[in-house]
């Protein structure tokens, strides 16, 4: 199918391209920052078996937005190839997500049942619209790049979510 013939930006990623680079760069930087307040609290965050676990979802989320900006910036790549890559990636990310969930929430006195469900939210909206993305681009219907959006502001928000905690309130 060619691009004229595309129903819209959403299945357009030349027309992505800025948000794409930015989403990168921003990932990025925040996966480095998040490295440096781990090795700050590092003793602490290895001796709980609650926080270790949020940790590496913390890193894996970032690492996602990561991975699904680089995707969606390779040139000529064909839409038919980059919907397979992102249902993979969100694949790849949902189950070991929300193992670490599992594990960061399952017997934590520190979080009310809301902050859990909170939590839980978040994962699955960190990796869930990146498969439903994919599936999309497929089919050329039912959103397309417009769920990478959603999966990233959602990334984000539990990866800051879970730094606050690993920064900040461990010292508490």
């Amino acid at each position: 199918m060619s691009r004229e013939r595309l129903p819209g930006a959403a299945y357009n990623p030349p027309a992505w391209a800025i948000f794409f680079a930015a989403q990168l760069g921003a990932s990025a930087a925040l996966t480095g920052l998040l490295f440096v307040s781990l090795s700050i609290n590092l003793g602490q965050i290895i001796s709980s078996q609650h926080l270790t676990p949020r940790a590496g979802k913390a890193l894996l989320t970032l690492t996602g937005v990561l991975f699904a900006s680089s995707l969606c910036l390779v040139p000529g790549q064909s839409l038919r190839v980059l919907g397979w890559e992102l249902a993979c990636l969100g694949v790849l990310l949902f189950v070991p997500l929300t193992v670490l969930q599992q594990g960061s929430s399952r017997g934590n006195p520190y979080v009310t049942q809301l902050e859990k469900a909170l939590h839980w939210f978040l994962t699955g909206m960190s990796a869930a619209p990146v498969v439903i993305c994919g599936l999309s681009l497929l089919e050329l219907r039912g959103g397309g790049l417009l769920w990478l959006l959603a999966a990233t502001l959602f990334s984000f928000t539990s990866a800051l979510f879970d730094a606050w905690v690993l920064l900040i309130e461990i010292k508490r």
